[in-house]
């Protein structure tokens, strides 16, 4: 799976971007549905005027027929011709609901109202008969609807419905702004306190550094060795955290001193660097590195490897084994570690994330190793197995 790049805090971190997604999206789903249930009910109203409208003169002209059924109705001997009109079309149905005869050209008739609409595009008027002329019960008229109210209502609902989602979007981006920055300030009060933390390190992490290394340590007994060790171990560290705060706060600027390095001597001296720290872990190195070079800051290129080492050595068990893999364009680094499960890989690379809590500092380390990766074109790719390890390889 391939790995997110990081980003400075000033942009939205991928959690923060997922939390603001999901909140635009229930907000316009929810003003999706509020717009169409509005516009359903203005749609219907309309209809309902627009039916209401026709009642008046379907009503003339259901008079008017009953009338000549009447006549029809006396006359039959005589006349057997069923009365027929230019402006409306008929239909008589007896008591059972049975047709008796029908002109209507829609064949959907409704018993049980007044006055509808048919999915064809007709106005139906139903006038129950007061007497049975020629046996009928029920009068149908029927006209042609023109229609003018649909396009109508349509129109508005387009028109009053775009400004009202437009607007209900503006004021969601407002909300939106409003529901993140709670989380937008706790990242720049942590932005902050990493960067104090950063001056107060300096001097006595620089003291007990280079007071450790004056010891001679072949005049100290065994036992004092080991806790000299343990100072080593917790000042190595430290120092590599210290690192990353002063690249975040202060080398973090753009490509700089950037040279075609061997990376074989640096993976060395790195390795060399955290062997104190493997050994309190048992842990042991398997390096299969062949000549490679890469055009790159030097420190930049250290503040990577250092991440990726300690964090192959904090995530890994007792006992466990780092294996290092380098080839002319790609280097691997792969721990028999606790393993990331694959819904978090995505955002193992976010400022702050930690998917350990007893393990680990602020959380920036992969951040910076993202971020180095996407300055010099770098592809990440991360492969990892709860229990098993993680694998990450870098190509260039």
């Amino acid at each position: 799976m391939k790995a997110s790049k990081s980003r400075d805090t000033n942009s939205p971190l991928k959690s923060e971007k997922i939390s603001l997604y999901r909140f635009i999206i229930i907000y316009i789903l929810l003003v999706a549905s509020i717009i169409i249930l509005i516009s359903i009910f203005y749609y219907e109203s309309q209809k309902k005027i627009a039916l209401s409208g026709k009642r008046a003169i379907l009503s003339t002209y259901a008079y008017d027929q009953v009338k000549k059924l009447k006549t029809l109705h006396h006359y039959f001997d005589e006349r057997k011709k069923y009365p027929r009109n230019e402006y409306f079309k008929s239909a008589i149905y007896d008591i059972e609901y049975v047709k008796i005869f029908s002109l209507l050209k829609s064949p959907e008739v409704d018993f049980t109202r007044d006055v509808y609409r048919t999915k064809d595009g007709y106005v139906h008027f139903v006038k129950m008969l007061d007497e049975y002329y020629l046996g009928a019960k029920y009068l149908f008229i029927e006209v042609r609807d023109d229609g003018i109210w649909i396009a109508e209502a349509w129109r508005n609902i387009i028109l009053y419905g775009s400004i009202s989602f437009f607007l209900l979007s503006i004021a969601g981006i407002f909300l939106a702004k409003v529901f993140v920055r709670p989380m937008r300030e706790s990242i720049v009060l942590l932005d902050r306190f990493i960067k104090d933390t950063t001056h107060e390190l300096n001097t006595p992490l620089s003291t007990i550094l280079a007071n450790v290394e004056m010891i001679d340590q072949s005049k100290i007994d065994p036992e004092d060795q080991k806790k000299i060790q343990r100072i080593v171990i917790a000042a190595k560290t430290v120092s590599v955290l210290y690192k990353d705060l002063t690249y975040l706060t202060l080398e973090n600027d753009p490509k700089s001193d950037d040279k075609k390095i061997a990376l074989v001597p640096i993976i060395k001296d790195r390795i060399e660097y955290f062997d104190i720290l493997a050994k309190s872990k048992n842990i042991s190195f398997v390096l299969d590195i062949k000549n490679a070079r890469i055009t790159i800051n030097k420190n930049k290129m250290i503040r990577v490897l250092d991440n990726l080492i300690s964090n192959a050595i904090k995530y890994n068990v007792r006992g466990g084994k780092i294996f290092l893999t380098l080839r002319k364009n790609m280097l691997i680094i792969e721990d028999t570690g606790i393993g990331v499960s694959n819904e978090n890989i995505p955002y193992m690379f976010d400022r702050y994330i930690r998917f350990n809590e007893s393990e680990g500092g602020f959380g920036i380390g992969l951040s910076i190793v993202s971020k180095i990766a996407q300055e010099y074109n770098i592809s990440i790719d991360v492969t990892s197995t709860k229990n098993k390890g993680t694998r990450i390889t870098l190509t260039w």
